[in-house]
């Protein structure tokens, strides 16, 4: 579980987990990764560890994030087979979990999740409007990835397998569970029907930053699944961009008087300069960020090489191809695809090593 200022939530908790674990015979062990909330919670982790519950809590000091947390507390379950995640704000039913790990056991099954979405499910009723909409909003955006029900889910079971054979987790904001699926290439993954409440103490960590941070988790693990691809309708995304600045700039500067020539080659430098910065932040987030002068002017040549290829093949193909001077857009249009493949290229494997 993992945890920042819930410590009113831990005991009643840890005590709903203890019981329906022992009501149905399984060994548990509960581990509280907390962010240094210093508010109370290592004394009431000690005390019910002292009370006989299978207790143990790792405090995080100068990190903070669920998802790490969660990481950790992965990490730290040497002894278990499977592995568990849930809230520690009482939204999730502890009675819960023996169907969870039930249902872990049937053949082939490696994830299973507590679903808010399948029959027999429920939410609270005074959770509003605008929360299911942007939880509905957020599954949606994730079915490219996965086609469960409630793929937003922080309540799951999975085995430990699964987690090992993991490549690097990395996500960014809350969602662990969909990294996990994603990254854990997992085969068979169930849903069982939960009762999701509403929290009974301390504030929700839902906030706008997090929103964005769930987009730019999106866009990471569309680059891990499609590689290239992915990057490539980034890379045309911020071209199309740079299109608007470059003939945008061009108006302005020649209806300011200036002279064409110089007007023109102003506005393709600001382009390329936009499209350097727009890639840098977006396209190739995760590359290299040092030696932006270098990058820059890689960048610059990068796509003088690629207009220079683009240009060529317009005017090369209707001289050496009867069909192609009927047809020079057709030409002009191959170049385009061209260049734009060979920026991509020298800027995938060259600009933003």
């Amino acid at each position: 579980m993992p945890t920042y200022r819930e410590a009113d939530n831990l005991r009643p908790l840890v005590e709903r987990i203890a019981r329906s674990m022992r009501a149905a015979g399984r060994a548990f062990e509960v581990i509280v990764v907390d962010d240094d909330s210093r508010d109370g919670t290592e004394q009431i982790c000690r005390e019910l560890a002292g009370e006989g519950h299978p207790l143990r809590l790792i405090t995080r000091v100068g990190q903070r994030g669920l998802s790490s947390a969660v990481i950790r507390g992965f990490e730290e379950s040497a002894d278990g087979a499977d592995l568990a995640c849930m809230d520690a704000d009482l939204s999730h039913p502890p009675e819960a979990l023996p169907r969870l790990l039930e249902e872990l056991g049937r053949p082939g099954v490696e994830f299973v999740i507590g679903s808010r979405y399948v029959p027999g499910a429920s939410t609270a009723k005074d959770w509003g409007a605008f929360r299911r909409l942007n939880s509905k909003v957020a599954s949606l955006l994730a079915r490219p990835f996965t086609r469960v029900k409630d793929p937003m889910a922080g309540f799951f079971a999975l085995r430990r397998s699964v987690f090992e054979r993991c490549d690097r987790l990395n996500p960014i904001g809350y969602k662990i569970g969909l990294e996990i699926i994603v990254k854990g290439r997992c085969g068979q993954v169930r849903e069982v029907p939960i009762c999701f409440a509403d929290r009974t103490a301390g504030q929700s960590k839902m906030t706008v930053r997090e929103q964005m941070n769930y987009l730019r988790h999106l866009k990471r693990l569309a680059e891990y699944k499609f590689g290239a691809v992915v990057r490539l309708l980034e890379f045309c995304a911020v071209g199309a961009t740079g299109m608007v600045v470059d003939l945008t700039t061009y108006a302005l500067l020649l209806t300011a008087g200036l002279l064409l020539p110089a007007a023109r080659a102003i506005a393709i430098l600001t382009a390329m300069t936009w499209n350097f910065a727009l890639n840098r932040r977006v396209t190739f987030a995760d590359r290299e960020r040092s030696g932006v002068l270098g990058q820059y002017l890689r960048f610059v040549l990068s796509c003088s090489l690629g207009a220079l290829l683009s240009w060529s093949v317009a005017v090369g193909l209707p001289a050496a191809a009867s069909w192609f001077a009927d047809h020079v857009y057709a030409a002009a249009l191959l170049g385009i695809v061209l260049g734009t493949g060979c920026n991509f290229l020298l800027s995938l494997g060259w600009v933003f090593r």
